[in-house]
């Protein structure tokens, strides 16, 4: 019986208690966590007693000096997805980063070159071309049903803010690093790279609706007021090549759509999913009518984060390389950069990535 895969988790605040660790018990055949590391040691002791996880620490750089753990899951706030990322890789591990891989594409690129030269894997969140009803999109494109795309949408909604209910500090979204098209904007850029090949030339547009921030209305950070360091509202388009476009929208201005998240429109069809929730039927417009097409899909609703985990596993058992690629992140990552010197400068910007 081949031994179980020694993962250690950095970072255990709201997105690892609400989307990773309920949901490991789907990979607990094959892998097991053998340390946590977060800032505070009472949530850190808490996650450890949960999750029966043996080694609690605060200090990253100390658990990966003495952890044996063969892969690192980096669940820490974006603004440290490059330094963590890099510290994972000099220790000489695999790492899984949560999105974005690096606030910008330098970073992403460096620690491309980092993990290729160490030999080493990097799996990187969002793992949207993992969840079961964008493959089964894929599957409807590559059938040929809708005929040939030319134009598709994506939108990254991500509430406006302040949010109820929220446990955590939101402060990290809204600062210098942060912002919807890092957090929410990665899904629709994933998924449109993914589906239609990487982008070419990203022209832009941002405003900002809330330039005085927020003040937190419930939680452990009541009364906090959070300041609005980037943007919070963008228009995204990319240029895909041989007549193929696409536009992403992404913010924190909007309070609800009845648009599909993800649409594709052939030129005898339409295909429109919902991105997050994988257990929402994908709708189809084919011969004149629209049906849907039920996805198969283990969890009951909601984005399925662990799929992501799932495949850093399957591909350290394997030998594979991942789908889920530092080098389709960094060209995400790159495209963000690009879509704010558009914004600023006005003019379409080349972009020099692919995958």
């Amino acid at each position: 019986m081949t031994a179980k895969i020694k993962l250690a988790l950095l970072g255990c605040g709201d997105v690892a208690h609400r989307d990773y660790l309920p949901e490991f018990h789907r990979v607990a055949a094959h892998a097991e966590i053998v340390a946590v590391c977060g800032r505070g040691r009472e949530r850190a002791r808490m996650t450890a007693d949960k999750y029966g996880i043996p080694h609690v620490y605060t200090d990253y750089a100390r658990m990966l000096a003495e952890t044996d753990a063969e892969a690192v899951v980096n669940l820490t706030p974006m603004q440290m997805h490059y330094e963590t990322n890099l510290a994972i890789l000099q220790s000489g591990r695999h790492a899984y980063s949560e999105k974005p891989v690096a606030i910008n594409a330098m970073q992403a690129l460096h620690l491309r070159r980092e993990a290729e030269a160490r030999g080493l894997l990097m799996v990187c969140a969002p793992c949207v071309m993992a969840w079961p009803q964008v493959m089964l999109a894929r599957r409807i494109l590559e059938s040929g049903e809708i005929g040939d795309v030319h134009s598709a949408r994506g939108l990254g909604h991500g509430g406006v803010p302040p949010w109820t209910g929220f446990t955590s500090d939101p402060t990290p979204f809204f600062a210098a690093g942060g912002g919807p098209q890092r957090d929410m904007g990665v899904y629709p850029l994933h998924a449109l790279t993914g589906l239609l090949g990487p982008a070419r030339r990203v022209v832009a547009m941002s405003a900002v609706a809330q330039p005085t921030g927020f003040v937190v209305a419930d939680g452990p950070f009541a009364g906090k007021h959070v300041p609005m360091e980037e943007h919070d509202t963008w228009l995204i388009l990319l240029d895909h090549g041989d007549h193929v476009i696409a536009s992403v929208e992404a913010n924190n201005s909007v309070q609800g759509t009845q648009a599909a998240q993800l649409e594709l429109f052939g030129l005898q069809g339409t295909i429109a999913l919902d991105l997050i929730d994988g257990s929402a039927p994908v709708r189809v417009l084919s011969g004149g009518e629209w049906h849907e097409v039920p996805v198969p899909h283990e969890r009951a609703s909601g984005p399925d984060h662990i799929l992501g985990v799932q495949h850093l596993i399957a591909c350290l058992r394997n030998g594979e390389q991942p789908v889920l690629s530092i080098a389709h992140a960094a060209h995400v990552v790159e495209i963000i950069d690009a879509a704010a010197a558009a914004a600023k400068n006005g003019t379409a910007q080349w972009l020099t990535t692919t995958f």
